[in-house]
């Protein structure tokens, strides 16, 4: 075993720095994957064949394709079209894209599941289909989404390890990089998991919380 202390002790500050990155990363995705999810989880339940069909081409797209290959194809292609994007940029819209697809279908998931005798209720009051959709369904939705989009939100953090790949400075890649020049791999990378330990600890405590108080009886 090449663990050392002194090495691992030193290679924290490093290692906090890279951190910070990841969950800029993480937090700026699922925000923007949040937002792309939940339009894409009312166009998924929308009456317009060609709103619904855009949407399920979406999601069918970025969960059928590796989100590796994504980078590696947004970060070499995209120049070659002419179109210049720091590797973070790159990054967060890779990122991004692939969750907002899995959070369509959470949002599509929690939509249908309510009963829709309460949207024709609604309806027959005079609302809108909007205003119901607002006031009535999603309102019951988001009760039940909030379970497994923190789980989402655990494995989008896990997935920005993949960013190392276009050399952005993240966890990952800071732990490479010690690794290679200090030429010691376990002491390292003791500290990158121990760094992605404490990150996604809690959100697994926060997890086990909203599961417990918003659980369908």
């Amino acid at each position: 075993m090449d663990f050392q202390w002194s090495l691992f002790l030193e290679s924290l500050p490093f290692l906090a720095q890279g951190a910070v990155v990841t969950a800029q990363l993480t937090v700026i995705s699922f925000v923007i994957g949040l937002v792309l999810g939940t339009l894409g989880g009312l166009a998924r339940v929308s009456k317009n064949p060609v709103i619904a069909g855009l949407a399920v081409f979406y999601v069918t797209l970025m969960r059928g394709v590796p989100l590796l290959v994504t980078l590696t194809f947004l970060y070499y292609g995209l120049p070659s079209a002419g179109i210049q994007l720091s590797a973070f940029t790159v990054g967060i819209l890779a990122l991004a894209l692939t969750n907002g697809a899995y959070v369509t279908e959470i949002v599509r998931a929690g939509i249908q599941s309510i009963e829709p005798g309460q949207m024709r209720a609604a309806r027959s009051l005079g609302m809108s289909y909007g205003r119901a959709m607002r006031r009535i369904i999603l309102p019951q939705a988001l009760r039940r989404v909030l379970p497994p989009l923190t789980n989402e939100f655990i494995t989008l953090l896990k997935n920005t390890s993949l960013v190392s790949t276009i050399a952005l400075t993240d966890l990952l890649r800071v732990g490479l990089e010690i690794m290679t020049w200090k030429a010691n791999t376990f002491s390292p990378f003791a500290g990158v998991a121990l760094f992605y330990l404490c990150m996604t600890l809690p959100m697994q405590w926060v997890n086990q919380w909203v599961e417990s108080k918003y659980r369908i009886r």
